[in-house]
């Protein structure tokens, strides 16, 4: 496999793409903010055997398709480690997305593009950030790229109606998987366009059968789970059912596209967010628009249609008011499909370079300044984090030496390849910040991070033989908890689950204790009889006896109305 130079630099990108992507698995538990909430979702399935409806705790979840939790559980049944299932479906999605990049850029160009587009891709921040999260982004940025391959294997590389059926198909798994996963067709626009004005090698012609077999496709993918779900809720007559079908058939997906409730933004919000996030990929800009524009000019299809479906996946996301940094991240990848043609030209040029080797220059500014910081106390920043995160000094100063030693491995790598080469520079310190955050920061952040230190302390002070409650809980609580808790819903008030709380309790108060978020203990609680568990994700929790209850727990309107706004800001974070 290493007998030429091209196996050679295949298996190079290949490995360090494992090494990057895979550092860390299994060394820590689900962080907030959405993690522990599929993951929860994930492992009742299992516990439950009911993969059709997800639950988180009592209630039905239907903010988002099954599809990452379907994964999570399947990896789960297999693996039998939850610390490695949850995780797992983000780093083989990543892995599949470096793929279909490489491999269509070793299509449409040479095998150096594709090289280039997936060494781009790999160690751009946002990509990188965002693989290592058990989040759905990774997996939908990974069907809609799945989807952009079939598509572009028919368009520019075709005819292949065959591709063009499979893209259609990948395109409907992205919205089972969230719902806009549709945006992977707004590629057949560019397409058609440059079909219209002439231009030669677009394969995009409706008289065919075969190009109406693909609607039906991406139908078939959607109804895997779309006609078992409406099926049961309509046959059972579950007025829940019913509910989730509502509202994630419509509020989740049109009503939050058109009406957004949640991450109000200015519509040039996108344009501030690449720049910073899709570095060091978009340092190249300067150059790649006069070359874009020049290619474009020579009537090239292959940029109009990654650029053009790159601008019109912005300005898709620009038109709601909820506007979110991971909405773009599919369009990442063509993005740096499109950049690579250029990159052996630009390696060449000293100001691009000279570039590079400023931007890592600022990040072992930023390493070095934030380690310095925290081992010397300056700004108060390690008092922040012992008061929001509860981490001790070992695990504050483990954390600064780490960001210490990314630092001065930057400066090693800036010495060692100059600003002639800086672009190895770049990969160099990303390699090791990656490893270094993953390896180092994952174990010393996970106790807190997770909740299950918290969750530990509660089990060994309350005794084996006790019974939890949960009051204004997040995920984390029930997902790291050692025995089977009781909850009294989740998206209900707050001052309503205590009083569900303090009555479930009643019934057996020598042995039944309640773990209430400390914003959410009302005057009815007498502090001095309820104990500090301990801090989580920047929150307090209170264990709370039966004995500590003093009258009825109820709160009057106003401060109601505070209460449930604190509430709504919490389900935003």
């Amino acid at each position: 496999m290493l007998t030429t130079r091209a196996s050679r630099e295949t298996w190079l990108l290949v490995l360090m793409a494992l090494l990057v992507l895979g550092a860390g698995l299994g060394l820590r538990d689900p962080w907030p903010s959405d993690e522990p909430r599929f993951a929860l979702v994930a492992k009742q399935m299992v516990t439950s055997g009911d993969w059709l409806f997800p639950h988180r705790g009592l209630e039905l979840y239907s903010d988002k398709p099954p599809m990452l939790m379907w994964l999570q559980a399947t990896l789960y049944s297999i693996i039998g480690n939850w610390r490695i299932a949850f995780l797992l479906p983000s780093m083989l999605a990543a892995l599949g997305t470096l793929w279909c990049v490489h491999d269509l850029g070793r299509r449409l160009w040479t095998r150096r593009v594709g090289l280039y587009a997936a060494w781009m891709l790999l160690f751009a921040l946002h990509f990188t950030f965002q693989a290592k999260k058990a989040q759905i982004d990774p997996l939908i940025v990974f069907f809609i790229t799945l989807a952009n391959y079939g598509l572009i294997r028919h368009l520019l590389l075709g005819p292949a109606w065959r591709w063009w059926w499979f893209g259609w198909f990948a395109a409907g798994l992205g919205v089972i998987t969230k719902g806009v996963g549709v945006v992977a067709l707004l590629m057949i626009v560019p397409a058609a366009l440059a079909s219209l004005w002439g231009w030669r090698r677009v394969g995009l012609s409706v008289r065919h059968w075969q190009f109406w077999v693909a609607p039906l496709m991406f139908l078939l993918a959607i109804a895997l789970w779309l006609v078992p779900m409406v099926v049961t809720a309509l046959s059972t007559g579950s007025v829940e059912y019913r509910a989730y079908m509502d509202d994630i058939l419509f509020r989740q997906t049109a009503g939050r596209y058109t009406k957004s409730w949640d991450h109000h933004q200015p519509w040039w919000y996108f344009l501030a967010t690449m720049p910073s996030m899709w570095l060091p990929a978009f340092l190249a800009i300067p150059w790649a628009i006069p070359a874009w524009w020049r290619r474009l000019r020579r009537r090239d299809p292959r940029y109009l249609v990654l650029l053009g479906w790159w601008v019109l996946i912005v300005l898709f996301f620009s038109i709601p008011d909820g506007k979110r940094d991971v909405y773009i991240l599919p369009s990442l990848p063509m993005f740096c499909l499109a950049l690579a043609p250029l990159i052996p030209g630009l390696l060449r040029k000293r100001a691009f370079q000279w570039l590079l080797a400023a931007f890592t220059a600022a990040l072992v500014l930023f390493t070095l300044g934030a380690g310095t910081a925290l081992l010397t106390g300056q700004g108060d920043f390690d008092a922040r984090l012992m008061d929001s995160r509860g981490l001790d000094q070992a695990a504050i100063a483990a954390l600064a030496w780490a960001a210490v030693a990314m630092g001065c491995w930057g400066v090693i790598s800036l010495l060692a390849w100059g600003h002639r080469r800086a672009h190895l520079g770049v990969v160099s310190t990303l390699t090791v910040v990656w490893l270094l955050y993953s390896l180092v920061g994952y174990p010393l952040l996970n106790s807190a991070s997770s909740a299950s230190g918290l969750m530990q302390a509660v089990g060994q002070r309350i005794g084996p033989d006790a019974e939890l409650g949960l009051v204004a809980w997040k995920e984390q609580n029930l997902l790291m908890a050692d025995r089977p808790a009781a909850t009294f819903g989740f998206q209900k008030g707050w001052d309503a689950q205590l009083q569900d709380g303090v009555a479930w309790q009643a019934q057996a108060p020598a042995t039944r204790w309640l773990l209430v978020q400390q914003d959410a203990v009302l005057p009815c609680v007498d502090r001095s009889r309820a104990e500090l568990a301990g801090i989580s994700n920047r929150r307090r929790w209170w264990l709370v006896p039966a004995g500590a209850v003093q009258g009825p727990c109820e709160l009057p309107a106003d401060q109601r109305e505070r209460e449930r706004a604190l509430q709504a800001r919490q389900f935003e974070e």
